[in-house]
């Protein structure tokens, strides 16, 4: 019957020698009576470790003495290991079978591993639906919910109870029609699964995005038992993406049209005019003493006049006029079916004393006032780009005549055509006299400590007046054949100048501005390959075009058909110069297939004292890696410029902290001499996590921040430029301290003992800016120690943070 039986049984006497073995034994362990011949080896054999060997002896109440072994237990849940080595789980009893002179025991294990695995795998799906972080609702094969997971009522706001027995319905909103979940089911029905976007509404009325999955459970006779219902929240995401496609056409700050919904605006706004015979007003605008507001209040309040400016201007013209911010203080409008020039007075006249009229901000009156530029079209017969700049024209001419005004530009004015000609023909002999000449900036990757290439920057010679900077004679020859010389020039000479550094042994890419209107030019890419072909030993990859963002006003798609050209028939890397300043930085991302982006200086230059230029710099490096091209920040004047975007990913520089635009000698002098800055590679070498990367974020802020307060308190007020960021409400530990936050990055505790501490060193710092102002010299060293000792707090929670590390 033993032998016979389907579980696994084992006879042992009272001598702990094994005496029988069955069969189901033999098969489901594979131990063979020779294999055990006693208990010690069947104890040795099923538990090789000597603790569960133990643990088992003594659960089973098993006791050897010289004489004989006796057992005591019933129902022991263990894992035995098989001659196989695998694990199975059993149920143990044992049990006496004959006369006290011959006292066996029969010792039952019933196999439970397959229920056992069962128990686990329902124990998991049971973790999974409870522990998941997307919804799951489950209904029956009416659509009647069932049930619910935790996360479902952490999303709807809806609990268990309030759902169970209820028709998924209860989630709809408003957003879609009947046709849309007609097509929903019909699918399921037909496919068996479901996916999409839908827009649901929570218990308190919020409407909210979720991406859902709903499958269809049946039996195993095709019948539909259940229906399963699988979300996530991705509100935000959708946000972000609308926030993106307004990014991509409208300005962030304003929310007026960028430059590319501009340039689209101002085509419509020439077709309408040329087919209604009427006038159209093109206009450029600018701020009268926009800085003195930003440099006296703040950045918030600046960004703030912009915003009240803008909606006054919205206010005063027509629902077919478009109004656009060009960067900065800077906006163009367009004023459509214009009957006359006094009409556009009249128009100009009513947008400029709305602008003029007092603001209240932050309980602050500010005044402020607009210089306007006007030209008006078709009577100024010319394309986009030319109207805006005779508008700009017009615009400076109303500054230099004091201000608070507005100019028409007039195509009949000698005085202003002769000058500019005389300029042109100056500018036209310095080429042919060879007097232009090419000035270098290194650039260096600040991690590795390696020179990577150099900027060519053009300069002109003048016999009389000295060295004079490309902004003084360039914007000259926009426009004009002149603007093509001079940008060929450009191209020969910094091109064999990269030949003379190959020749020297040095591997530098070399940089070339190019503008937009140079890089359309017809002969563009035949003379580039041209000069190619003169120094073989140029490899083309080491020369980079970098193309003004704020250039690339009319056609992106011819301009990104041109770069691609460059780049796969040539050979040569883009770069896209200024990156930020256009306003229309997702486009360009998005359309130009360019290999580098050049983070703006005037972002750069107030990084550690501006947060808003932070977050812009730490967004377009983001942006960067998402699109995969190369960022390097230009504008870095000081050790702590560069350790601050080492920090935040960014490797590559150039600006006045590593070197200054210098001749060709003076620049292969820099070069056999350079010596990378050691605090940078140390910064880079220790390969911080993202704790360790804001404390050192921190580390540098504030003490840049503090010695520049220290330095202003020591000085005198003739002396100061401007005082750093007083208010701790909008500093860069707020930003970082609310990042951490979300990143669950330090402990509570010292988040708030953080916060109190640069809010105590903010107050104290305000005060002796006050006591400054007021007796207009410098503060005695007492109020200076003070404020030493409260940043000593400051220092302390951050070296501890450290040291935790």
């Amino acid at each position: 019957m033993l032998n016979t039986s389907p579980v696994p049984e084992i006879i042992i006497d009272n001598q702990g020698k094994v005496t029988y073995i069955n069969q189901a034994f033999i098969q489901s362990f594979g131990f063979t009576q020779t294999d055990i011949p006693t208990l010690d080896d069947w104890l040795l054999r099923t538990f090789p470790k000597q603790e569960t060997r133990e643990r088992f002896i003594q659960q089973a109440n098993i006791s050897t003495h010289k004489q004989y072994v006796s057992f005591n237990f019933e129902s022991i849940e263990t894992d035995l290991v098989c001659m196989d080595g695998q694990r199975r789980a059993v149920i143990a009893n044992a049990r006496k079978v004959s006369s006290d002179a011959i006292p066996d025991t029969l010792i039952i294990l019933y196999d439970i591993t397959e229920r056992k695995r069962a128990e686990e795998k329902l124990k998991l799906s049971g973790r999974v639906f409870t522990q998941a972080h997307e919804g799951i609702l489950i209904t029956d094969a009416d659509g009647l919910i069932v049930d619910v997971n935790p996360a479902f009522s952490e999303i709807t706001g809806y609990s268990r109870e309030d759902v169970l027995h209820q028709n998924p319905s209860i989630l709809r909103s408003d957003k879609h029609d009947a046709l849309y979940f007609e097509e929903m089911w019909q699918e399921l029905r037909h496919q068996g699964h479901w996916q999409g976007e839908i827009w649901n509404k929570r218990k308190d009325g919020q409407i909210y995005a979720e991406l859902l999955t709903i499958s269809t459970l049946v039996d195993d006779f095709g019948e539909t038992l259940h229906y399963l219902g699988m979300f996530s929240d991705i509100t935000q995401s959708k946000e972000q993406q609308h926030a993106l496609e307004m990014m991509a056409h409208y300005d962030v700050l304003t929310q007026l049209p960028n430059r590319t919904l501009f340039a689209d605006r101002f085509k419509q706004a020439i077709a309408h005019s040329n087919r209604n015979n009427s006038l159209l007003a093109v206009v450029f605008l600018d701020l009268d003493g926009f800085k003195p507001v930003n440099d006296t209040y703040g950045h918030e309040a600046g960004d703030q006049l912009l915003i009240e400016v803008s909606a006054r201007i919205q206010s005063c013209i027509r629902q077919d006029d478009t109004a656009s911010r060009l960067g900065g203080d800077e906006f163009a409008l367009l004023l459509n079916d214009v009957s006359s020039a006094d009409h556009c007075e009249t128009l100009i006249n009513r947008i400029r004393n709305a602008i003029e009229l007092p603001y209240i901000i932050d309980d602050n009156s500010i005044s402020c006032s607009a210089s306007i530029g006007v030209t008006l079209y078709p009577l100024d017969d010319a394309d986009a780009d030319t109207l805006l700049r005779h508008a700009d024209q017009a615009m400076y001419q109303a500054k230099v005549s004091g201000r608070q005004r507005h100019h028409m530009f007039d195509m009949q004015q000698d005085e202003q055509i002769s000058e500019k000609q005389n300029q042109f023909k100056s500018i036209e002999d310095a080429l042919i006299s060879d007097q232009l000449v090419l000035f270098y900036q290194p650039k260096v990757n600040m991690r590795t400590g390696e020179i990577i290439g150099a900027e060519a920057l053009i300069r002109w010679q003048h016999p009389e007046q000295g060295l004079i900077m490309p902004g003084a004679f360039l914007p000259a020859t926009e426009g004009s054949p002149l603007e093509i010389n001079i940008g060929n020039w450009v191209i020969e000479h910094a091109i064999k100048q990269l030949d003379d550094w190959i020749q020297r042994g040095w591997s530098l890419e070399m940089s070339i501005n190019i503008s937009s209107r140079h890089l359309q030019w017809n002969g563009f890419f035949d003379h580039l390959d041209r000069v190619l072909a003169r120094y073989p030993n140029v490899p083309s990859y080491m020369i980079q075009l970098e193309i003004l963002e704020s250039s690339v006003l009319t056609d992106i798609n011819n301009i990104s058909s041109i770069i691609k050209t460059c780049r796969h028939t040539l050979g040569l890397k883009i770069s896209l110069d200024d990156f930020g300043t256009g306003y229309s930085s997702l486009t360009h991302l998005r359309h130009l297939p360019v290999d580098t982006v050049k983070i703006d200086q005037s972002f750069v230059r107030d990084l550690i004292d501006d947060p808003n230029d932070y977050t812009i710099i730490d967004g377009v490096i983001g942006l960067t890696d998402a699109f995969h091209h190369q960022v390097i920040a230009e504008g870095v004047e000081t050790t702590e410029h560069g350790l601050m975007l080492l920090a935040m990913g960014c490797d590559l520089a150039q600006g006045y902290g590593i070197a200054y635009p210098m001749s060709a000698d003076d620049c292969n002098q820099w070069i056999s001499t350079y010596q990378p800055n050691v605090r940078w590679i140390d910064l880079a070498e220790r390969k911080l996590d993202a704790e360790q990367t804001l404390l050192e974020l921190m580390d540098l802020q504030i003490n840049y921040w503090l010695n520049r307060v220290v330095s202003n308190l020591q000085s005198t007020s003739d002396k100061i430029e401007h005082w750093p960021l007083m208010n701790h409400k909008k500093c860069h530990f707020g930003l970082w301290l609310e990042q951490a936050k979300k990143q669950n990055l330090f402990d509570k505790v010292w988040i708030e003992s953080m916060k109190l501490a640069y809010t105590e060193l903010y107050h104290n710092a305000n005060s002796l800016k006050y006591q400054f102002q007021e007796n207009q010299h410098r503060v005695n060293d007492t109020g200076i120690t003070e404020l030493k000792s409260h940043f000593g707090i400051i220092q302390s929670l951050l070296n501890a943070k450290k040291q935790s590390h």
